[in-house]
């Protein structure tokens, strides 16, 4: 059964970039921790969010490194998954519902300024001119 998920929350900190192995292959990770609020009427009155750790992998990764900071505003959408370990003090099996995220958009309420990178193909066939 897949969990699909979307919303829209704040970054409780600054992502970190983590270095992960994966079927003998290094791969890369971000890790966020994402407060999804529920905002209730024009005076914008949370009514009972929660927080959630959002992984984003491979090129996005990076992506999310460069241009999340702590506080922004973003709309995240991915599969939720139940992650299991065992705590190293106590010996308890711990849990916690984490978000894999496919995609995330900076709401644009956050944004001072835009500047759009040149397509690939554009300054590859300047060059060739």
């Amino acid at each position: 059964m897949i969990n699909e998920f979307s919303g829209i929350g704040n970054l409780g900190k600054n992502p970190t970039l983590t270095p992960v192995v994966v079927d003998g292959e290094s791969r890369k990770v971000a890790n966020l921790r994402v407060y999804f609020d529920r905002p209730v009427g024009d005076d914008f009155k949370d009514k009972g969010g929660f927080w959630l750790n959002v992984d984003i992998w491979g090129f996005r990764a990076e992506e999310a490194i460069r241009v999340l900071k702590k506080g922004a505003r973003a709309y995240f959408s991915g599969t939720m998954r139940m992650e299991e370990w065992t705590d190293e003090e106590s010996g308890e099996i711990r849990s916690e519902m984490r978000l894999s995220a496919d995609y995330f958009f900076i709401d644009s309420m956050c944004v001072e300024n835009v500047i759009y990178r040149e397509k690939k193909q554009q300054v590859e066939s300047d060059v060739a001119a």
